[in-house]
């Protein structure tokens, strides 16, 4: 068990490793715990040391807001394209990184999501909110158009929703982004700890080996043609058959026992 934080000033990112669950969470409430460069690379150095051991990943975050997306005062004070081009660069390895874990990552939305802070809710694999939480990309009402955040966006939601919401800027409620495809599931605002404890711990009574090989494969094969798809899905599948937990599993199953798991 730990509980660290990568250390700041500020300590803008607190990171704690639990009976397999590793936390990060966002801690700039003042600031809305935006993205700032010092975030960025905050969650990058955590990402890439997430245990081994853990099962599970969360994000979550401090304060009213979960994420207001990039910190807009900071970029305006380095009015050149390279800088940005820099950060938005950033920004995309980072989800990319979390797509890459073999655990199953899950966000923790407790307040509002704008932006980026959208973005990083669409590119977790799961995302469970308080039905108090608002959404939305709102980078359009500033001139801007959310190009990165369109991307996990448009893989998320339907086409149209995608595009509604990349060109109003309007907020959806928690429940409207569960029925548009962005969240799994809103509960109420004190309930939210313990919705996750039940996923988290749901997903953990699963061997790693499945949920990891699993999680490579649900992404690889989205973005192939079908015929291709079909194939990587059925090279994976053979290959998880030859692993113990899944002999030990399917053994349980006709034994009409549960399975213990190495």
């Amino acid at each position: 068990m730990s509980n660290t934080a990568v250390q700041t000033e500020e300590d803008i990112l607190l990171v704690d490793h639990n009976d397999g669950i590793y936390r990060l969470t966002l801690n700039r409430p003042a600031k809305y715990n935006v993205l700032s460069e010092e975030m960025l690379s905050a969650l990058q150095t955590a990402i890439e040391n997430t245990p081994t051991d853990a099962r599970v990943v969360v994000i979550a975050a401090n304060g009213k807001a979960f994420c207001a997306g990039h910190d807009l005062k900071q970029m305006r004070n380095h009015p050149e394209q390279q800088y940005y081009q820099t950060l938005f660069d950033q920004c995309g390895h980072i989800m990319k990184l979390l797509i890459d874990l073999p655990q199953p990552v899950i966000a923790q939305i407790q307040g509002m999501a704008t932006a980026a802070g959208c973005q990083l809710v669409a590119n977790c694999d799961l995302a469970v909110a308080a039905n108090t939480a608002k959404f939305a990309v709102s980078g359009i009402n500033v001139g801007l158009f959310c190009s990165v955040p369109s991307v996990p966006l448009s893989r998320n939601l339907s086409r149209k929703r995608a595009f509604e919401m990349l060109m109003t800027g309007d907020f959806i409620s928690a429940d409207k982004a569960v029925d548009w495809g962005l969240l799994n599931a809103s509960v109420e605002p004190d309930e939210l700890e313990d919705a996750i404890k039940a996923l988290c711990d749901k997903i953990k009574s699963k061997p790693a080996v499945a949920t990891g090989l699993g999680k490579g494969l649900f992404y690889k094969q989205l973005e192939q043609p079908l015929v291709q798809a079909y194939q990587t899905a059925s090279d994976a599948m053979a290959c998880n058959m030859m692993e113990d937990d899944t002999s030990e599993g399917i053994d349980a199953f006709i034994e009409k026992r549960k399975p213990s798991w190495l």
